[in-house]
């Protein structure tokens, strides 16, 4: 599966972005999928997980309360609205497709086989 991100562009903080990852070559049904962030000089981390039905979810506890993800797998797309952002949400986000095999919404980065290339979010204060 190929995964595209898109969204992300200069905010201020207090504002709001919501990110779109759309996907092609396999239906997104088939993967519980995540949001990662990663910002320069610290490690890459999930903010956000969602089931393939989009019945369990995984927030970050950073983000709990301000992020939200979703999913349509008929558009074969999952989204992240990120509300009340601050200068701390900066980062590249990434988002990415765990392996078909995996039972449990995980956080953990090796679980995910497929990632997009990623889209910089900046917040300014």
């Amino acid at each position: 599966v190929q995964l595209q991100a898109s969204g992300g562009g200069l905010v201020q903080s207090g504002g709001s972005r919501r990110l779109s990852c759309a996907a092609s070559g396999r239906a997104l049904s088939s993967y519980n999928m995540g949001w990662f962030r990663q910002a320069p000089g610290k490690d890459r981390e999930c903010v956000a997980a969602i089931s393939r039905s989009g019945g369990m979810t995984y927030y970050a506890d950073s983000v709990k309360g301000r992020f939200t993800i979703s999913r349509d797998n008929a558009k074969n797309a999952v989204y992240l609205q990120m509300n009340s952002l601050k200068p701390e949400d900066t980062a590249v986000y990434l988002c990415a497709a765990d392996r078909p095999s995996a039972v449990v919404v995980s956080r953990m980065i090796y679980e995910y086989d497929y990632w997009g290339q990623g889209t910089q979010v900046t917040v300014s204060s």
